[in-house]
């Protein structure tokens, strides 16, 4: 919104867009997504004009000459002025290039993509049941037909597909057996806390090397964040040279 634009007055205090503005960044995203795109901008001001009441009535009332408010606010000042100040101090690294092509060069073995592999099961609650199923198709008969027709996990429809993984997404029994199969292997039903799974791996992938441009984000997060500590670092030091620092018992 036009942060000159005049909403509203309220006993001659000019209530502006710059307000409005101010108030909808401070909330919620997704109520602010919903508040922007809808025709609740009526709300929003009634809200801004409740503040500018309460906010009239406590200078009114002397609230702000309090000492409790005054200890408040001198704390709150200090915050908001501590806060400023390093954002100010960091806000103008850059990072180069060269710079992430250096660090790209000297981690890339912190740069991997981890093994996956892509595997399709078939989930029943009986052990006898899932020997059948086993032993029926290492006889020959189609898995994913099995799959539909006796898994109980929701993947059966597709054939027991569960798509791409790596370690740490699937219960550790499961994982374990997955990795330790090679591509086209059928496992022996395999125990976890849901029940008795028979195994079939589709695809291994070896863990990948990341390239520089899918590393890209990380690297400059890194530098960044390596550079800010540098900086305050320095800042911190240079204040404490010039400063009398008494440590008392």
């Amino acid at each position: 919104m036009d942060k000159n634009k005049i909403l509203a007055e309220v006993n001659g205090k000019k209530i502006t867009g710059e307000d409005y503005n101010i108030f909808i960044n401070s909330i919620n995203p997704k109520l602010r997504e919903h508040l922007v795109n809808s025709d609740q901008n009526k709300e929003v001001i009634e809200e801004l004009i409740h503040h500018e009441l309460i906010y009239q009535d406590a200078i009114e009332n002397g609230k702000d000459k309090e000492e409790e408010f005054q200890k408040v606010l001198d704390q709150a000042k200090k915050s908001l002025l501590l806060n400023y100040t390093l954002g100010k101090l960091l806000s103008n690294i850059e990072v180069t290039e060269k710079e992430i092509e250096d660090f790209y060069n000297n981690h890339k073995e912190h740069f991997t993509k981890d093994q996956t592999v892509r595997a399709s099961h078939i989930l029943v609650d009986d052990l006898k049941k899932a020997e059948e199923i086993y032993n029926r198709i290492k006889d020959g008969a189609d898995f994913s037909k099995e799959a539909k027709n006796n898994s109980t996990c929701p993947s059966k429809e597709n054939g027991g597909d569960l798509g791409i993984f790596s370690r740490g997404q699937m219960v550790k029994e499961f994982e374990d057996a997955c990795f330790n199969m090679e591509v086209g292997e059928v496992s022996k039903p395999v125990k976890t806390q849901f029940g008795y799974h028979i195994i079939k791996l589709v695809e291994k992938n070896k863990a990948q090397e990341m390239t520089l441009e899918e590393s890209r984000d990380h690297i400059i997060e890194d530098i960044r964040r390596q550079k800010e500590q540098e900086i305050y670092k320095d800042k911190i030091s240079s204040l404490r040279e010039k400063s009398q620092i008494k440590y008392i018992d």
